[in-house]
Formats: C-alpha cells, sequence, structure tokens
C-alpha cells in the first residue's frame, strides 16, 4: 500500500483487498453504482463499518447515490498499489508450495510469484506454472538480484527461523507464514502469520461454544484478523 493508507487503521487496512475484489466483479458486470448495503452484503462487513473505513479517505460517494463503481476501483486501484506488478518469492515447494505455485495470483491481483526455492534435489530447476525453482543455497543472491521485498514461507516449522534470519539480510519486507513457527524479526519486517491447523480448531471452538453467534459478525471478526 501506498504512504496513504499506512495512516488508516489497521483493521481498515485488511478490509480493503475485499472491496477492490468485489469492485472488480461489479466492473466486470457492468454495474456503475453501488450502495454501502450491497457492499455490506457481498464482503459480509456491516454498513457502518464499511461507511467508516470509505470515510477515512474523503467523501467517496453521495448521500442518495451510493458510490461510483469505476472512480472506487480506480481508487483502490491505486490506494493498493495495484497498477504496480508486486513480486514475490515462495520459499518452500512442499503440497501447499505448490498449490501456491498453480494458483493464478494476476487473475485477482497484480501480485506475480517470480521464483521458488527448496532443497529437494528432484525440484530444483525445474518449473511450475512458469515459476523455476532454486535451489536454497541461492536464496539470498537471487532474492536481492530480482530486488523481491515479499516471501511466502511455506517451510517446515523447524527451518522457518533460520529462512527468515537468512531473507532479512536480503532487504526482504514482508513474510506471509503458512507455518506454526512464530517468528523474530526486526520492526523494518512485517510478518502476517496464516496458520491453517490454528483456525481450523478455532472454527470447531466457535460451532461448538458460540452456535448461535450471528454469522455476519463472525465473518467481521474475521476480516479485521486478517
Amino acid at each position: 500500500m501506498n504512504e496513504e493508507t499506512t495512516k488508516i487503521p489497521q483493521a481498515t487496512a485488511k478490509r480493503l483487498p475485499l472491496y477492490y475484489r468485489f469492485l472488480k466483479n461489479l466492473h466486470v458486470s457492468g454495474k456503475q453504482r453501488v450502495s454501502s448495503a450491497e457492499l455490506s452484503e457481498a464482503v459480509k462487513v456491516d454498513s457502518a463499518t464499511i461507511r467508516r473505513d470509505f470515510s477515512y479517505f474523503g467523501a467517496l460517494g453521495k448521500k442518495g447515490y451510493g458510490y461510483n463503481v469505476n472512480y472506487l476501483l480506480t481508487f483502490f486501484r491505486k490506494t493498493l498499489d495495484q497498477d504496480e506488478l508486486s513480486k514475490v518469492a515462495l520459499i518452500g515447494v512442499g503440497n501447499l508450495g505448490t498449490a501456491f505455485l498453480h494458483y493464478n495470483f494476476l487473475k485477482n491481483n497484480n501480485t506475480k510469484i517470480e521464483m521458488a526455492f527448496d532443497v529437494d534435489k528432484e525440484k530444483i530447476g525445474k518449473e511450475i506454472c512458469g515459476v523455476r525453482i532454486y535451489d536454497m543455497d541461492e536464496l539470498e543472491e537471487k532474492l536481492e538480484q530480482e530486488e523481491i521485498t515479499v516471501a511466502i514461507l511455506t517451510v517446515p516449522a523447524s527451518a522457518a527461523q533460520t529462512i527468515t534470519d537468512r531473507i532479512k539480510q536480503a532487504n526482504v519486507k514482508g513474510i506471509l507464514n503458512f507455518t506454526p513457527a512464530r517468528l523474530n524479526v526486526p520492526s523494518s519486517i512485517r510478518v502476517h502469520h496464516i496458520d491453517l491447523a490454528v483456525e481450523l480448531q478455532s472454527l470447531i471452538y466457535f460451532l461448538k461454544n458460540y452456535p448461535n453467534e450471528d454469522t455476519e459478525n463472525s465473518q467481521d471478526k474475521k476480516n479485521l484478523n486478517g
């Protein structure tokens, strides 16, 4: 995100990609305007929260009219830096890593996995969906060479911190961590932890202990937590 969006609440910043995705779908369908109620139904965030999120950016809509889809799409594309391609490195080409390589990030946003790394000699040198897999020994060199600033970590938990210590020397600024390990990083690196096992356990717990909780509020809480 650009400098402007760093001043807004983090919970709001995490919801912006949700809004952007829905607006892209509206644009493709030919819809020219949308209300906060329609946005609310689509992204499962209450209307008041959407209006508050949008208010941080000034007057994006008009009372009684709603929001101009094309204007919002252009605005959030710029806000989320979608006019510039973001190159990402994938570290760890196991089952989950391979699934990421098969997923076309460019379909939904301007993000591309530029390269991947692994220790398996059977995988090194091969390509999956056009992404070349490099030896982990080349990690720092390749990251610096291609000016990669974001890494997706899908390695065993036991190796996560060691690899993190290596990539922080290569000017990486952000890590999307899919390992159970909680990483120690300097303040110059931002880490988003996504532990699938914990999320599943949390879901089962809420189903058992909060069976009557409003599902929209549950979804909103999930959006807040990223």
